[in-house]
């Protein structure tokens, strides 16, 4: 995902995915010690997976391995060695040995490794691995792991791979004077504070807080017992123990409050937004109401009020262009097909939209041709109208590899970090095998696309650019056939493209307002995407026109919202889940306002200082999973570098989608036809 724009994985180009994994992941977010870096770059992660999983050996997330565990995401790894403080010549024992990868790692930096697994599968195919990579100063025992490894003690640091409900007593034993234990330590099985030990004298010992982390629970006689255990969750997202209240205070006396959305005062932020040429509005899922429809109402006033030029959606551009020609009043023959009528349909195909769609039509009715204001879809590939002719395509030909295409499909997006998900989605050979038809037929696809955009009555595209996107357009369907999130990368850089096309093709005073999701428009940059080599519109509108730009974020505690549990599944109205503690989501809702705006640009200096120290943010889009949420729908971020604006709805609701009693009888050009 944004690292190299790679599709399956090709053994040459995993020397260098290790670097850049190095570089963006680890180096990249605070690790500096040199050994832990040449380590993790030595190391080989893949050999320590499973053949189907080797294509994911460098994204930024735990993977699964045998017996219901994960392997740790690297940069936890690195963040846990570089905590022992090893200097060279150490003895260090393990607890935990997994696949075997971490004790590759700690070979590389100390003299000799000793290592402790309590499932014997594990601790068989650990040795075999690190055997057959020549780690030979790895020694692997299985056992209880909470108990040690007494007999080769004492160690000069003692690592612990798993979250236990005290420190270990056997374990502080085993260590020398002066050595250091490096443990995740909480009362729930699921929740810990990285802690690191340091063993003073025979009887005292210095104990450090190094972070929050999430570990799988450290099962066994000093630990928790095996029916506490709980679901493995990623060891990198990081929650507070505690809420922040006076932070949560602080928001309360900033904020903005309204008392409902039809009637809301825009003025306050209309001030604020000023002369920005580029307005990115947001919403923090694919389905709620209350982001629609605010949304709306700030896109009127800028349009009305500050003559915005157009209005341009995370969307299919055909799609986009029968909104277009309608709400413009433009003379066009009716289509055989109706817009945004496929997986995911509720996303654009609404009432909360068709209420927009239906304004705009009437407000450009009373002005001149040359100033009315215009509605595109950004996405010149076409992105889901393009996995739906390759479902269509694999239902066809392989209906067991389109179900592995439906589920690498709902990992897309950059959140997405459950180990389960990565399992279920591994290759076949036959998902390779159709890689060559699929890319030749969506190309094909795209070229059909174009011709119908030269004929809906505006050249949007020149012969040149036109020509530039076709000619990238294999690459790009064979990347996003493989549901790579490399395809993220890829899919907003040409988004940004269109952009920039739709602001030169209005002229030097164009003013573009943008429709995407918060994953699309907040800074990438200050997020933990950027951190993985991760970009997206708002990082690159941010970087060619500055201060010209304004974002507008989004965020809910609870309510429901429209979702898919799966890709190309059906709509669902699902419960949204109070947010975590350690999110931003959770400050807002403990600050007890309802609903507000909360200025970030230029903000009370307070209120940004509290804001700025990291903290999980949570994204739903198209698909919605609940029972894995902190997988799969939290990311880390810093929230006044994300966005310039924050707009806070603490209960919401779900979207409306149109129905076919409300569209029977429409004009045939009306673009959500039947």
């Amino acid at each position: 995902m944004g690292h190299d724009g790679r599709h399956p994985m090709k053994e040459p180009s995993l020397n260098n995915l290790r670097e850049a994994m190095v570089k963006r992941q680890i180096a990249g977010r605070g690790v500096r010690d040199e050994a832990v870096l040449a380590a993790m770059t030595e190391v080989p992660r893949e050999e320590f997976l499973s053949p189907e999983m080797r294509e994911f050996a460098y994204d930024d997330a735990p993977l699964p391995i045998e017996g219901q565990q994960t392997i740790s995401q690297p940069y936890i790894v690195a963040v846990m060695t570089e905590a022992l403080l090893l200097r060279g010549g150490e003895k260090v024992l393990e607890i935990g040995t997994g696949s075997g990868y971490g004790a590759a790692v700690l070979s590389r930096v100390a003299a000799e490794v000793f290592t402790v697994e309590r499932i014997a599968q594990l601790a068989e195919k650990a040795a075999d691995a690190l055997r057959g990579q020549r780690y030979l100063n790895v020694h692997v025992r299985h056992g209880d792991g909470t108990l040690g490894w007494s007999e080769k003690g004492p160690y000069d640091a003692i690592v612990v791979t798993a979250g236990a409900p005290e420190v270990p007593e056997a374990l502080k034993a085993q260590l020398k004077i002066g050595g250091r234990l490096v443990v995740p330590v909480g009362r729930q099985p699921d929740l810990q504070e990285l802690l690191r030990i340091t063993r003073i004298s025979a009887d005292e010992f210095r104990t450090e807080e190094l972070l929050d982390v999430r570990f799988v629970p450290l099962v066994g006689a000093e630990g928790w017992a095996a029916k506490e255990a709980v679901e493995p969750a990623p060891a990198h997202i990081r929650k507070d123990l505690s809420p922040d209240a006076a932070l949560a205070e602080r928001i309360a006396q900033v904020g903005e409050g309204f008392a409902d959305i039809e009637n809301v005062d825009l003025e306050p932020l209309m001030r604020r937004i000023g002369d920005a040429r580029i307005v990115l509005i947001g919403e923090a899922s694919h389905g709620t109401s209350e982001f629609y429809r605010l949304r709306e109402k700030i896109t009127r006033a800028l349009i009305a009020w500050k003559g915005f030029s157009f209005v341009s959606i995370e969307g299919d551009w055909p799609d986009a262009a029968r909104i277009d020609n309608y709400v413009r009043h433009l003379d066009y023959a009716p289509s055989e097909w109706a817009a945004f009528a496929r997986f995911p349909t509720w996303m654009w195909r609404n009432r909360e939209v068709r209420a927009f769609v239906d304004w705009l039509r009437e407000y450009n009715g009373e002005q001149d041709a040359a100033r009315r204001v215009a509605f595109y879809g950004l996405d010149l590939y076409s992105l889901y109208n393009s996995i739906r002719a390759v479902l269509d395509y694999l239902d066809e030909v392989d209906p067991r590899t389109a179900q592995i295409a439906r589920l690498r499909y709902g990992c897309l997006t950059p959140w997405q970090s459950d180990p389960a998900t990565y399992g279920r989605a591994a290759l076949s050979g036959a998902y390779r095998s159709c890689e060559e038809h699929v890319a030749h037929m969506l190309s094909d696809l795209m070229g059909k696309r174009q011709a119908y955009a030269r004929h809906d009555g505006e050249r949007f595209l020149d012969a040149v650019q036109n020509a530039k996107l076709v000619a990238g357009a294999e690459q790009y369907y064979r990347i996003m056939y493989y549901g790579s999130r490399a395809s993220w990368n890829l899919r907003d850089t040409h988004m940004f493209e269109t952009l920039k096309t739709l602001l030169d093709h209005h002229g030097p005073a164009s003013k573009a307002i943008v429709w995407a999701h918060n994953s699309h428009i907040g800074n990438a940059a200050a997020t933990d995407m950027g951190a993985r080599g991760e970009i997206n519109i708002g990082q690159l509108c941010r970087d060619a026109f500055g201060d010209e730009v304004y974002s507008i974020g989004f965020g809910t505690d609870h309510g429901t919202v429209a979702a898919a549990t799966d890709w190309d599944g059906e709509m669902e109205v699902k419960h949204v889940r109070p947010a975590l503690a350690g999110s931003y989501e959770r400050l807002c809702h403990e600050s007890g306002r309802a609903r507000f705006f909360l200025p970030l640009r230029g903000a009370d200096a307070d209120l940004t200082a509290g804001l700025m120290k990291p903290r999980l943010e949570r994204a739903i889009g198209v698909i919605y999973r609940p029972q894995t949420e902190l997988q799969s729908h939290y990311f880390e971020t810093m929230l006044p570098r994300q966005f310039d604006e924050y707009v806070w709805l603490d209960e919401t609701k779900a979207v409306t989608p149109l129905t076919t009693g409300e569209l029977s009888g429409a004009a045939e050009t009306y673009p959500f036809g039947l």
